[in-house]
């Protein structure tokens, strides 16, 4: 690789290599190992199926056997970017922002729903245990792994059986969209219909900004409006189920190693909370309101007051 053609930006999260730019900020190089060969072989099949996704423009091997992939630049500032960005000392999301996401997720289900994926048995299962990381959650945390727990899950995937399966991201959200497509597919696989796109606006707490009611309103009528002309059935129904498996795969890897990092406790703690919040709403009625969740700052407070464990 010539250094004067690419800058660095970056070491990559939850694998082996790093990100750099080019000059001209056109075109971005990903080294790795088969997991970023798998992503950039998967990446090229959606981009045949019009998916807005970066297009692969070059692969191969490094000089000291690293394999990397060179694809397009689809801008260089995520929506989470733009999101923080334009807080001007607020929680709340930009009208912009919202108005943004909303184009490129229902282009995204557009896409999705274009070609269907042929399920196979056990691939909605295996799509909760790989979304949701539900190995490392149980493990991490033997108290949640419970009849009560497998009930709510299980009444969950029952709902979603009937819903299309297709090529999914895994990890959609602010942070991996940009207004010209959506980046990093390492997480990719089957999901059902939906799941990448609906949460988005629902999980952003987590990110340090909140949407208003009218926002996620509109937000989830766009995508039902694109899911009925798509499939003639609106998916907002399953909203709930989707940010039960958002609340696992959220809680997975949290738990520290280290008893002294009280603040990496603390977040482990709260997300703990959330997951718990989640499974007794949809116990209750089917469905999930992140906005009864409390905020990261609120918790903390009832934490040192005793409130919670």
């Amino acid at each position: 690789m010539n250094e004067k053609n690419w800058r660095f930006v970056k070491k990559r999260t939850a694998a082996d290599g790093a990100v750099y730019v080019s000059v001209d900020k056109t075109r971005y190089r990903r080294t790795g190992g088969a997991e970023l060969q798998a992503e950039a072989e998967f990446q090229r099949r959606i981009a045949d199926l019009n998916y807005p996704v970066p297009h692969v423009l070059e692969e191969g091997v490094t000089d000291d056997g690293h394999y990397y992939v060179v694809e397009e630049s689809l801008g260089d500032q995520t929506l989470h970017e733009r999101a923080v960005a334009s807080l001007d000392g607020g929680r709340a999301l930009h009208g912009d922002v919202v108005d943004t996401a909303e184009q490129v997720a229902a282009r995204m289900l557009r896409a999705q729903a274009a070609h269907l994926a042929q399920p196979t048995p056990g691939s909605l299962r295996q799509w909760l245990d790989s979304a949701g990381f539900t190995q490392n959650v149980f493990q991490e945390n033997p108290d949640l792994d419970n009849p009560r727990t497998h009930a709510v899950l299980d009444h969950a995937l029952d709902r979603l059986g009937t819903v299309p399966l297709v090529r999914g991201h895994l990890d959609y959200g602010l942070p991996n969209v940009l207004p010209a497509g959506v980046i990093d597919w390492q997480h990719h696989g089957l999901v059902p219909l939906g799941y990448d796109v609906l949460p988005a606006l629902e999980i952003i707490a987590f990110k340090g900004y909140t949407a208003g009611p009218g926002q996620r309103r509109r937000y989830l009528a766009v995508l039902d409006d694109a899911s009925l002309n798509a499939t003639g059935q609106p998916i907002s129904q399953n909203l709930g189920a989707y940010l039960l498996v958002k609340a696992l795969f959220f809680l997975a890897l949290m738990r520290p190693t280290d008893p002294s990092r009280m603040d990496k406790h603390l977040k482990w703690q709260y997300r703990r909370h959330l997951f718990t919040k989640g499974l007794e709403q949809y116990e209750c009625t089917g469905t999930v309101d992140t906005a009864l969740f409390p905020r990261l700052e609120e918790f903390a407070a009832g934490h040192s007051a005793g409130d919670h464990p």
